[in-house]
């Protein structure tokens, strides 16, 4: 089923409307969809390079927008809509782990982690921030930068290597944003370690 997903979401890049269908996955992505919004604009700026800053715009603003309807269903809807969405993702356990541990550091750690680096699940996040009361300010601000920052960087390294950047992309650059991720999860609790 996940391969015919990301065949369906790899189809949609030649259409005419594929902006339209990478806001709408930027969007579900960050709240209820198991595909990367990565996998339509990726070859969407291959395909034209010089439309990559407008749809890297187009998947960050989105993108947020999505993670603002996660963060709302997790602080209003919790029980009716996210409970469901986490357990048909096999979630729900995780989601309940980190919820009973979390602390505001954490959860600001969790919103850059899984803003660039999609870990955890960006969806997770969203609906975990709207649970435990995040600013929904500062939410989205972190979300703006994260995402941004994710999707800029990926328009500028295919603008500027083209073709040539997609394979490292694909395979190698989840590996290096998870690196980034863990150099500052360990910093985090270093840092804890050290004040207390």
């Amino acid at each position: 089923m996940l391969r015919r997903l990301y065949d369906w979401t790899m189809a949609l890049s030649a259409r005419k409307s594929a902006e339209v269908w990478l806001a709408v996955i930027a969007f579900v992505e960050s709240s209820v969809f198991l595909v990367p919004a990565d996998v339509l604009f990726l070859p969407m700026s291959l395909a034209k390079p010089e439309r990559a800053w407008r749809y890297a715009l187009i998947a960050t603003i989105f993108s947020v927008l999505g993670g603002i309807a996660g963060w709302w269903i997790g602080y209003f809807a919790f029980d009716a809509i996210a409970a469901p969405i986490l357990e048909f993702y096999g979630k729900l356990d995780t989601f309940n782990q980190l919820k009973s541990g979390i602390t505001f550091e954490t959860i600001v750690l969790m919103l850059v982690t899984s803003g660039f680096a999609h870990l955890p699940p960006i969806k997770v996040v969203t609906i975990l921030s709207g649970a435990v009361h995040v600013d929904i300010w500062l939410f989205i601000l972190s979300a703006a930068i994260t995402r941004g920052a994710r999707f800029f960087l990926l328009a500028w390294l295919l603008r500027r290597y083209g073709e040539g950047i997609r394979h490292f992309i694909e395979k190698r650059l989840g590996q290096i944003a998870m690196a980034a991720a863990a150099v500052l999860i360990v910093a985090y609790i270093a840092y804890k370690y050290l004040v207390h």
